[in-house]
């Protein structure tokens, strides 16, 4: 009679034990793409700075020279942008 009890536990509680570990699993990697995703999807990049054009390429450069001083710098800069 033991050896009965014995087959049936090993033929029900082995296959539930198995059957619950692979389903804690499945929820455990299941939560974790959503919390990477949700982080991903609230984290947006910074926005890209706007493109330089040749002209305030150039004025960048000459001020970082030292050809021109920090007020002519600013005056052609707002000059610029107009």
């Amino acid at each position: 009679m033991a050896v009965f009890t014995a087959m049936i536990m090993i033929l029900i509680v082995l296959p539930l034990a198995f059957f619950f570990v692979l389903t804690i699993g499945e929820v455990g990697r299941g939560t974790e793409q959503q919390r990477t995703r949700r982080a991903a999807q609230a984290r947006p990049g910074p926005p890209a700075p706007p493109p330089l054009d040749g002209a305030e390429r150039e004025l960048r450069l000459r001020y970082a020279r030292g050809e021109i001083d920090r007020e002519e710098f600013l005056q052609r800069k707002i000059d610029l942008e107009r």
